[in-house]
């Protein structure tokens, strides 16, 4: 399975993608950031990801995409861009009939950490020895969205196969 991780932001939009299964080693196919300038108008910014989203899945053809579920923060501003972006990664993936995976930040680091309240740089640390990388990838939004491949990867792909089951379980014969 192929996964593409997006960690969603106005700013800083992580970027990862995955490749492996469950009780296999992960492998690391590429990982980047996004960035769009502050001093351009929201629609430019969301346009720019738009692009840079659209060129990842042409580029790499993923499986699944996995988004990080926004949450409230105490930054409004913050939470509505992060929103934004994150409302661009899923339309890309579902005009691509992409299966799409939201996971919270506290089940990413439990994914990949065991602690779902780790900081970024035990994540970053788990990351690192997860794909078996030199160094933890920079900024902490690469290493974000390569959790969230590999969460997804982890559990999203059994949580598919179960939901494959009960669907086969379900038609009638």
């Amino acid at each position: 399975m192929r996964v593409l991780g997006i960690d969603p932001g106005l700013t800083r939009c992580g970027l990862g993608v995955v490749e492996g299964s469950v009780g296999r080693p992960l492998h690391l196919v590429d990982v980047n950031v996004l960035r769009t300038s502050s001093h351009l108008p929201v629609p430019e910014r969301l346009v720019t990801i738009e692009r840079g989203i659209d060129a990842w899945l042409d580029d790499y053809r993923p499986d699944a995409v996995a988004v990080e579920r926004v949450f409230a923060r105490s930054d409004v501003s913050t939470v509505m861009g992060t929103a934004q972006a994150s409302g661009i990664a899923m339309v890309c993936a579902a005009r691509r009939g992409l299966p799409i995976a939201l996971h919270t930040p506290s089940e990413v680091k439990a994914a990949v950490s065991g602690n779902g309240r780790a900081q970024k740089a035990q994540v970053g640390a788990m990351v690192t020895r997860i794909l078996r990388l030199d160094a933890a990838p920079k900024p902490a939004d690469a290493a974000d969205a390569l959790a969230l491949a590999i969460t997804h990867i982890w559990r999203g792909g059994a949580q598919a196969r179960i939901d494959a089951a009960l669907a086969a379980a379900r038609s009638p014969r």
